[in-house]
């Protein structure tokens, strides 16, 4: 995932070179089979109760959080924003349904 001619290293390289395989798979998959699992996923956290809401919601937002992390390079300002705000905004309801708040 190089940008502006740029090497990733570090962490970075380590996490692009161990998600090349999982991000192929999903890939092949049909794009309804994604929007079936965020689908399933945004059920189980708006529906659900205690602490399995919270682990929809959290499961959501760590593939979110994958996705912004891999795409982060590429982003401009705004992009980077909208992701950390959806980041927060999941989170935010992911801990309010765990204890019950929501």
């Amino acid at each position: 995932m190089e940008t502006r001619g740029e090497r990733p290293t570090g962490l970075r390289a380590a996490v692009e070179r161990r998600s090349a395989t999982p991000v192929v798979f999903l890939h092949r998959l049909p794009r309804w089979v994604l929007l079936a699992a965020v689908f399933v996923l945004l059920v189980i956290g708006m529906a659900g109760t205690g602490w399995v809401a919270a682990a929809g919601l959290l499961v959501l937002a760590a593939a979110l959080g994958w996705f912004a992390y891999l795409n982060w390079p590429a982003l401009d300002g705004s992009g980077r924003i909208l992701r950390l705000a959806a980041l927060a905004v999941l989170v935010g309801f992911a801990l309010g349904r765990g204890i019950g708040r929501f």
